[in-house]
């Protein structure tokens, strides 16, 4: 399909977006009313408003104005006896995605697949059945009145033994799988999936507060990386200088900010003994923990190797910031974090494919290979070789 094609496709999905507002939010009602016992974090995903409706739009336009991933020479060579030999972008085929709770995955994900020429097969959850149904059924429309197939874009309505069993026997003949979800959907798909898979893993994000700082930036950086429970990129632990100028003080400002925002603070015995309003909570075993919730945890360590180890053991590879006003502690901090995106002074919550321009993502890969962090258009291609001869032989 040409590019011209396919941009038409995602503008014109754009204008069934903000044509069918009031009935996409209508129907999201009546999906949030048939699950009245979800937590907060699942319902800020599943929630679908003017402002959610808003970013759809805006991701579809941003990334119907990016240049086509596909078809791109990486690499070219003729050799002496005039064998050209290309090494060009191609889409991967068909990405089956699995995912959780947010219908705005049906719009953004399968916009990054369909820009970079893949078919997709999106699989969400239960709680969001009616609104995906919605949201595919505009995706239909907009490949039918631009002439383009309706296979680009299709919605599997399965139970989830039928996912399992699509997983294990590839009854779709997908070329790649994007499981976005807990850690035993994620595990599942790793042990039974039978071709590649891309793992969107947990965010537990930490945030190290060097002692050459500045504090207040600091408390800014964890309040906003609180903002917001329920995504990836939320701040859940805070590692601390032991020897921080005026520390029993500023933990304590710290700590207000936080809890006036409904934030529960918690740390191990010695961090709470200079702060009364920390519970206590010695189990190492929260450090790995990913909280999805109004809470967060507190450490001492005791400089900014310690701070680097503790990530690299605890973290889940997503995000990791540190405040800092020595640069170099910071170019240090940022080369060794083993994380997908590392920040200097900054807010995690910028971990985000639109924040870092690229677009509406897929997922934000906490794996190595073959791309790392958000994962936009230009990424969901892979390589192939095209060899150009006139009769050539290898003697």
């Amino acid at each position: 399909m040409k590019n011209e094609q396919k941009n038409n496709v995602l503008l014109s999905l754009a204008q069934l977006l903000e044509l069918n507002r009031e009935k996409i939010m209508k129907v999201n009602e009546a999906d949030i009313s048939a699950f009245p016992d979800m937590d907060d974090s699942m319902l800020d995903r599943l929630k679908v408003d003017e402002k959610k409706i808003n970013g759809m739009i805006r991701s579809l336009e941003e990334v119907a104005s990016q240049p086509d991933p596909e078809g791109k020479t990486l690499y070219e060579f003729v050799r002496e006896d005039r064998l050209r030999v290309v090494n060009q972008t191609v889409p991967f085929g068909t990405i089956l995605i699995i995912y959780e709770s947010r219908p705005d995955v049906t719009i953004e994900a399968a916009a990054t697949a369909f820009k970079a020429g893949n078919h997709i097969l999106l699989k969400g959850g239960k709680e969001a059945r009616q609104t995906n149904l919605l949201l595919t059924e505009l995706w239909q429309q907009a490949l039918t009145g631009q002439n383009a197939s309706t296979d680009y874009i299709q919605y599997l309505d399965l139970s989830r033994e039928e996912t399992q069993r699509l997983i294990r026997e590839n009854s779709h003949r997908v070329d790649l799988i994007i499981p976005r979800g807990g850690e035993g959907l994620i595990r599942f798909v790793q042990e039974n999936a039978s071709v590649p898979v891309i793992v969107s893993g947990r965010g537990n994000n930490f945030l190290y507060v060097d002692d050459n700082s500045d504090f207040a930036m600091a408390v800014r950086l964890v309040v906003n990386g609180k903002k917001r429970i329920s995504v990836c990129n939320a701040i859940d632990k805070v590692l601390l200088h032991k020897d921080i100028d005026e520390l029993e003080e500023k933990l304590s400002n710290l700590v207000t900010n936080l809890t006036e925002k409904g934030i529960e603070v918690w740390g191990n015995k010695e961090i709470a003994s200079l702060c009364n309003s920390i519970k206590v909570e010695n189990n190492a075993a929260t450090l790995c923990e990913e909280y999805l919730a109004p809470k967060l945890y507190i450490s001492l360590v005791d400089g900014i190797q310690d701070a680097i180890n503790m990530i690299n053991y605890y973290s889940g590879g997503h995000t990791a910031v540190i405040v800092t006003n020595d640069a170099t502690k910071a170019v240090e901090f940022m080369q060794q974090v083993d994380c997908a995106a590392v920040y200097h002074n900054a807010s995690s919550r910028f971990t985000d494919g639109g924040q870092f321009g690229v677009g509406a993502e897929i997922a934000i890969s906490t794996q190595k290979l073959h791309f790392r962090g958000p994962l936009g258009a230009q990424e969901l291609v892979t390589n192939k070789w095209f060899v150009y001869g006139n009769g050539h032989i290898r003697e």
